[in-house]
């Protein structure tokens, strides 16, 4: 149980995340509103109790109140949590700050994993240009935690980032249940850019998934992987050591070796020969690294620094290229020294 006192909670976003969390969070003993854009959907959820294309099979109490109006849904929110994709953030933050109902003692926290095309801003840069809030009070919620899961009550720990003080403490508190661990970190840069980029290697996993490639190639992969989260990361200003905790190489195991994530799913069918277009028509869950792909690799030339493994993955999906011979030519890379210090540095080594 929540050790803070019960506060008026609005949660954006009814996708599979989104309810896990409103149901957590109403078991905390808040009170919840979960918004959701589509009205059809937000009327067949307060219908039947249960998010039948999301999250089928788990109740969402009568104590949550179902909103499509996103001024109802805004009634004097202590804790605002955006679990919209992350190519809506913008839109909808925009659409919350013209609601006015945000102020300097709302606590944002964003639950969207990506970076957003064309500007390459992080999720809380983005909230933070769009709404009034404090940077005291806005933070980033990620970690390995599959909806699926989850909402079955099984053992999961996460991380909430941002600046360190009683807001984070009061977040932290907010979420923690018996089956839902939440740990602080003061490096939401590094937090951020982990779980936008594991979304990304999830995607190559996938690949070599369905080209029948075995645990080597996975060992390798996620390994090498995780040493381009850290290159993008200390560009950025992140904290190494971030990326050895839950949002770096806890998210990365879980989504690059889940059944669940949408993005290995994304990466499996794309190497047993269709076409992004062809998985894409058919998915109704939003795979956040087909966009990031794009982002990524644009962020990687503005900092000067080279990311092999998901240059790789950015040239299978939009430049036709390959996965088989993607993954040959990343394995043809010049010879070079695993630990190398030129391997972290900008235009240094390689995957």
């Amino acid at each position: 149980m929540s050790m803070t006192k019960p506060m008026n909670i609005t949660v954006l976003g009814a996708g599979s995340w989104g309810t896990t969390l409103a149901v957590l969070l109403n078991e905390n003993g808040h009170r919840v509103v979960l918004w959701e854009f589509f009205r059809e959907m937000a009327e067949a959820i307060e219908r039947d109790r249960e998010n039948k294309k999301f999250l089928p099979g788990i109740e969402v109490p009568e104590s949550i109140s179902i909103e499509h109006d996103l001024a109802s849904a805004l009634e004097s929110p202590d804790l605002i949590l955006v679990v919209v994709p992350s190519h809506a953030v913008r839109t909808v933050a925009r659409a919350v700050a013209e609601c006015d109902a945000v102020h300097d003692q709302t606590i944002v926290v964003n639950a969207a994993k990506g970076l957003e095309e064309g500007t390459l801003k992080r999720m809380s840069e983005v909230l933070a240009e769009e709404l009034p809030v404090s940077a005291d009070n806005l933070f980033t919620l990620s970690g390995p935690s599959h909806a699926e899961e989850v909402s079955l009550k099984m053992p999961t720990s996460v991380v909430i980032a941002g600046r360190s003080g009683p807001a984070i403490q009061t977040a932290q508190e907010a979420f923690m249940r018996p089956y839902f661990r939440v740990y602080t970190n003061s490096d939401i840069i590094g937090v951020e850019i982990g779980v936008a980029l594991k979304n990304i290697i999830a995607i190559a996993a996938g690949i070599c998934d369905g080209l029948g490639y075995g645990d080597n190639t996975k060992a390798a992969l996620l390994t090498r992987g995780l040493v381009e989260l850290v290159r993008l990361g200390d560009a950025m200003g992140a904290r190494r050591e971030t990326f050895s905790g839950l949002a770096g190489t806890g998210d990365l195991i879980a989504t690059c070796l889940s059944r669940h994530s949408r993005n290995r799913h994304v990466g499996e069918r794309i190497g047993k020969g269709e076409t992004l277009d062809q998985v894409l028509g058919n998915m109704v869950m939003v795979a956040e690294g087909v966009r990031t792909t794009r982002a990524a690799v644009d962020l990687a030339a503005r900092e000067g620094i080279e990311l092999p493994i998901i240059e790789s993955v950015y040239g299978v999906l939009y430049a036709g290229k390959d996965p088989r011979e993607a993954i040959n030519r990343l394995m043809s890379r010049p010879p070079q020294e695993e630990m190398s210090s030129k391997s972290c540095e900008p235009k240094g080594g390689g995957a």
